[in-house]
């Protein structure tokens, strides 16, 4: 980190997705004059094997500042996608971005930027997603990358990788939650109009198709539940808000989220304690009653199957990244 907050090197090769580097460039990039929008403290390279410009797979070029050597001191490395095939043969940025890694830089990689950070043997005997149309290929062009396809991102600590496209917006919004909190990621993603938070864990995407507008959405009903969390709500609270029987619900549901109401409810309230774990001093007790999971015991064990971690140690890793952020 220096003075000025956290280095990040946008890592631009031949082929890349713009949708990609829109998404970083909103989170990691300069703040637009407007003061509705945080200042996150990024200060951002923009770069590339050499210095000139790079095609994107729109047909839109795209000017690229620095080489290789601005991978050398940057906190932060985000690859965006590219076509897999365009970089076969880019040995000088695959050892340009193992040298990175090895002396401490955070890599990153948004959709088929994944193929890159496999190529530079980053991702070798871990756990990695892309986009889903990619994952076999990623899977089996690279047999020693454990490939999740149902994921829309993998944070493995000093590697992350995220699916396709929006996806990538939820990764950046994860790494900038971790280094400068809540109310931070949250201003950036409302500027940006998307979900402030998406869990990595959830499904890239749903198999059934968006329900018509003539069937009804259950938006207002999900609203509804995210402010009453500390109530028991079951499924037939959800359905008599709804106005529809449980079975209707249900299917209804379903539809719209991919989730049982049940799954759907335990994930919004591992999300509320996480947020009152990043944001407040509350006790265990408290947090527990707040997120509605009625007693510290049960909250410690849903939020230990959710993040594989205990809410104590959440909340002391979480204030240790941003109290190294902040230096």
């Amino acid at each position: 980190m220096t003075d000025s907050g956290c280095r990040v090197a946008l890592l631009l090769l031949e082929q890349v997705v713009l949708h990609d580097v829109g998404s970083a460039t909103q989170v990691f990039g300069p703040r637009v004059s407007r003061p509705e929008r945080p200042d996150q403290q990024y200060a951002m390279t923009v770069c590339g094997a050499r210095r000139g410009t790079v095609m994107s797979t729109s047909g839109i070029r795209l000017s690229v500042d620095a080489g290789l050597e601005a991978l050398a001191d940057a906190d932060l490395i985000v690859v965006p996608g590219t076509l897999p095939a365009a970089i076969a043969d880019e040995h000088r940025t695959f050892a340009a971005l193992r040298a990175a890694h090895a002396r401490g830089a955070r890599v990153m990689s948004i959709c088929t930027g994944a193929f890159v950070l496999a190529h530079a043997g980053l991702l070798d005997g871990r756990r990695a997603t892309t986009h889903w149309g990619y994952c076999d290929e990623l899977a089996a062009r690279f047999p020693q990358v454990d490939v999740d396809p149902g994921v829309l991102y993998v944070d493995d600590g000093d590697v992350l990788t995220s699916a396709g496209l929006t996806a990538g917006m939820d990764l950046c919004l994860h790494v900038l939650r971790q280094q400068f909190g809540p109310d931070t990621a949250n201003g950036v993603a409302r500027w940006n109009v998307v979900a402030p938070h998406r869990d990595g864990g959830q499904a890239q995407f749903i198999q059934q198709p968006v329900p018509r507008v003539a069937d009804g959405g259950l938006a207002a009903t999900r609203a509804w539940a995210q402010e009453h969390l500390q109530e028991p709500l079951d499924v037939d609270a959800l359905a008599r808000h709804a106005h529809m029987s449980e079975r209707t619900f249900t299917r209804r549901f379903r539809a719209e989220t991919g989730l049982a109401p049940k799954q759907w409810l335990l994930a919004q309230r591992v999300a509320r304690a996480r947020e009152l774990l990043e944001g407040t001093d509350l006790p265990i007790e408290a947090v527990a009653t707040a997120a509605g999971f009625g007693s510290a015991a049960n909250l410690r064990l849903h939020f230990q199957r959710a993040t594989a971690t205990r809410p104590t140690a959440y909340r002391a890793t979480f204030r240790d990244r941003a109290a190294v952020a902040a230096a």
